[in-house]
């Protein structure tokens, strides 16, 4: 199992260079702890995640590191034109000199993003599956063709072409066609943070029965803090847990409220839950006997190829300890 941290650029302090000066210091220190990758999420409309520029931040990562490997987690590909996606990802792989992870997404319960970027809910799920498809036939192909419902080009080369041969591939999903496509193409999974486990495991199940390779590289993110005691740790991750709670609660509410879609899944315990107790019960958050524990029920529910970490305290120090802690006392003990 590799070690990831997830970067959301928090503006816990209502600073923007703040926050993207601690995200880096973050990440640097991943790096010298000899954590494996770097996941960067999209957010947009947020006061709380300043990360809607995210292959610009990654750019400036790219800059300032030189081991760890860079991901998008993930690029919410309804609300961006694909070809240029594939020009963006064909130069940022070059610039990270071909340490860069691509990961995708339709976009979560933000009814904001779906109504600015003019993208109905409902399309969100087919527009990425048809994104993903011609951004891989630009970034390894020339001179392609492609006549999908909502995008086309007529024989388009892109330049620059990556630095890799195939750039790694991760699709953030529970739906059976986006699961079908990362089987049928070798892709992986990624989970975020409010999966739940029942969900994880009938998506691994489900892409396991199409293809029984690749599943082993499932990248799960979870909200982390490992703390001296178990209380300290809750203490100081639940300001952060709660907030984000209250929001996405709110959110998925409204995306509930509004939904035309009859297959819609519940926001529960047993698909994606917002609640602040699931939330804390299911994040890496505790003391470090408790999150050895959290972590290999993981590792042995699901077969982790990546724990990608979010630092969950408003302070930057503590954070930073944190990882010392986690790469001290816990990281050995579950490999």
């Amino acid at each position: 199992m590799k070690t990831g941290i997830f970067c959301n650029y928090d503006n816990f302090h209502q600073d923007a260079r703040r926050a993207i000066f601690e995200q880096v210091a973050l990440v640097k220190q991943a790096e010298s702890l000899g954590f494996e990758e770097a996941w960067v999420s999209e957010h947009h409309f947020s006061e709380s995640n300043l990360s809607p520029s995210m292959l610009v931040l990654m750019a400036h990562l790219a800059g300032l590191t030189s081991a760890i490997q860079l991901g998008t987690a993930a690029v919410l590909l309804p609300f961006h034109n694909p070809i240029r996606v594939a020009e963006d990802i064909a130069t940022l792989d070059n610039l990270c000199n071909g340490r860069l992870l691509f990961g995708v997404a339709k976009g979560g319960p933000f009814p904001q993003q779906n109504k600015h970027f003019a993208t109905l809910p409902s399309e969100s799920r087919p527009r990425m599956l048809e994104a993903i498809a011609l951004i891989q036939k630009l970034l390894y192909e020339t001179d392609v063709s492609f006549n999908g419902r909502y995008y086309q080009c007529d024989r388009l080369t892109i330049y620059p072409k990556p630095l890799q041969s195939q750039i790694p591939v991760y699709v953030a999903t529970g739906g059976d066609d986006g699961i079908e496509l990362a089987a049928k193409h070798s892709f992986s999974l990624m989970g975020g943070p409010p999966f739940s486990l029942e969900r994880l495991k009938d998506t691994v199940a489900k892409y396991r029965a199409l293809n029984s390779s690749g599943a082993e590289n499932l990248v799960l993110a979870r909200f982390f803090f490992v703390g001296k005691t178990y209380d300290e740790a809750v203490s100081e991750a639940l300001p952060f847990v709660r907030k984000f709670s209250q929001k996405m609660k709110a959110n998925s509410a409204e995306v509930l409220k509004n939904s035309a879609n009859p297959n819609q899944k519940p926001f529960d315990r047993t698909n994606i839950c917002f609640d602040e107790d699931y939330l804390i019960e299911n994040s890496i958050i505790g003391d470090v006997e408790t999150c050895r524990d959290k972590i290999k029920k993981f590792q042995d529910e699901l077969n982790l190829g990546t724990l990608a970490l979010k630092p969950s305290s408003a302070d930057l120090q503590k954070n930073l300890d944190s990882l010392t802690r986690y790469n001290q006392e816990v990281r050995n003990y579950v490999f």
